[in-house]
């Protein structure tokens, strides 16, 4: 079974993230960069299964910038074994983003795709549930556990009132929570073991896929800072603060 693993290079989750003086974008010069913490933990499970035998290949892909392919350095020495950069400048969304995957699946023909439930940067949730209409695959989201046998994967995922599990047909979408698995520290063999692995790099245009925004960034402000709490003398005090100046109640 070969199984396809999205990645995303992205601000590393622990850098403060500054927006730029002219409030049109994040501010990324001299930041350090990283891979999607969900996306680490899409290329973990895919790893995982190949070392269980249940799948034969693991391929990591990115989309955006030369830099990508760092990321899909570190995807190879978690583990996947070739990588595959949609190298572009362009600011992709989740839809282009969509419809690229689309084609390297049908180029492909994996039968699992894990890809991480969102990015950290944008937030968005929504390039896996895409993918999976573009190619009217089943899907689960969310998942924190998957298993794989006799053409089916049986995916658990959390919800409001505790779990469920679902079972889906292969081929399938599957995107991923934190609670899915812990990822493996990349060794320094690994990094080096990596660099000699296949790292393929196409355009947008080689797969014939338009990936002009449909949407505009009209501006980025930080959060307005949060206001000094204050100290009550007693619950009632609490009670008419809440309802007179908050009006919450």
């Amino acid at each position: 079974m070969k199984v396809l693993v999205p990645v995303k290079r992205v601000v590393d989750y622990n850098v403060k993230v500054r927006v730029k003086s002219d409030q049109s974008a994040v501010d990324i010069a001299n930041v350090k960069m990283s891979m999607n913490p969900f996306d680490e933990i899409a290329i973990e499970e895919a790893t995982r299964l190949k070392e269980k035998g249940v799948a034969t290949e693991v391929i990591a892909v990115s989309c955006g910038v030369t830099q990508s392919q760092e990321t899909l350095r570190t995807a190879m020495a978690i583990g996947a074994d070739r990588a595959t950069l949609v190298q572009t400048d362009v600011e992709l969304q989740p839809l282009a983003v969509a419809k690229l995957l689309k084609a390297l699946v049908d180029k492909e023909q994996p039968e699992l795709v894990i890809l991480g439930k969102q990015a950290i940067d944008d937030d968005a949730n929504q390039t896996g549930q895409m993918l999976a209409a573009l190619l009217d695959w089943p899907q689960a989201t969310f998942a924190s556990k998957v298993e794989v046998a006799d053409g089916k994967v049986a995916v658990t995922r959390e919800v409001d009132g505790g779990f469920e599990t679902l079972s889906l047909k292969l081929p399938a979408i599957i995107t991923t929570d934190l609670r899915l698995n812990e990822p493996r520290y990349v060794t320094l063999p690994n990094i080096m073991k990596a660099k000699k692995k296949t790292l393929e790099v196409v355009t947008p245009e080689d797969l014939g896929v338009d990936v002009a925004p449909r949407l505009k960034t009209l501006k980025v402000a930080e959060p307005p800072a949060r206001s000094a709490g204050i100290i009550v003398p007693d619950v009632a005090a609490l009670v008419d603060k809440l309802k007179n100046e908050a009006k919450v109640v």
